[in-house]
């Protein structure tokens, strides 16, 4: 195999308008925060007395409960499809299809751990909301600020935002495919997010600080799956001056 034919990684410009999606994404949630816009949000839908949509039906039961199990079985048909492709999945490779599964785990794993080590408690557990919790920055580590804290980031809008990594694995045999995938799991997150918000279990910067870490996990798995390629083309290449193989 000659070094032109090696699978090749993410071509200059392709990396450079990843890094700056990533880092303009970066800016603007870092601006967000220093805004102080979460707590105004949140009283758009909460008061003194709670958040009157906190138990309502759809909110609960579909957006919640049915999304999330959604979520995990979609996960599941990821899963299975590495070994049984149906649909999209017979359209990209083997490694492709374990990219695509393994973004989606790994992202949220990152989403949960960070959220069961938070101190952060959710809006409808602070005092101006009818809770007992003071409010404290999600940045203001290590204060607690008296409620049940475990609640930045949003875990629930990533049963949408988790597998935006799908958008790496899917553009370079299927490119339109990826974008759509980009944008139906964006907007999933975005929804399953802003149903959180409407019932005060979240502010908006968790589900946005959800969405910028999924995809920023699945960027770097797309990097370590590129590097993993390279390695194992490099390892199955004739090395200079070594004797063909014997013939049969």
């Amino acid at each position: 195999m000659s070094q032109s034919s090696l699978p090749s990684a993410s071509p200059p410009h392709s990396l450079r308008s990843t890094l700056a999606w990533t880092l303009g994404a970066l800016a603007c949630l870092l601006a967000w925060d220093a805004l102080g816009q979460d707590r105004a949000l949140a009283h758009v839908f909460g008061s003194g007395t709670g958040f009157p949509m906190r138990e309502q039906w759809f909110f609960t039961q579909v957006l919640h409960e049915d999304a999330r199990h959604l979520g995990w079985l979609v996960v599941l048909l990821l899963i299975l499809g590495i070994w049984w492709p149906m649909g999209l999945l017979r359209r990209i490779d083997l490694g492709e299809r374990l990219q695509l599964a393994a973004s989606a785990l790994v992202a949220l794993f990152v989403v949960s751990s960070l959220k069961s080590l938070s101190a952060t408690s959710c809006p409808w557990d602070l005092a101006e909301f009818g809770g007992v919790a003071r409010y404290a920055s999600h940045w203001a580590l290590g204060i607690v600020d008296g409620g049940g804290g475990r609640c930045f980031p949003a875990g629930h809008a990533s049963a949408g935002f988790a597998f935006v990594g799908g958008y790496f694995a899917l553009r370079r045999r299927q490119p339109r495919a990826a974008r759509l995938w980009l944008a139906a799991s964006l907007v999933a997150g975005l929804i399953l997010g802003g149903a959180q918000q409407v019932r005060g279990a979240h502010f908006m910067s968790h589900t946005l600080w959800t969405g910028w870490l999924c995809w920023t996990t699945g960027w770097l798995c797309d990097l370590a799956a590129a590097a993993l390629r390279r390695r194992l083309a490099l390892a199955d290449s004739p090395q200079p001056g070594a004797p063909p193989p014997a013939a049969r």
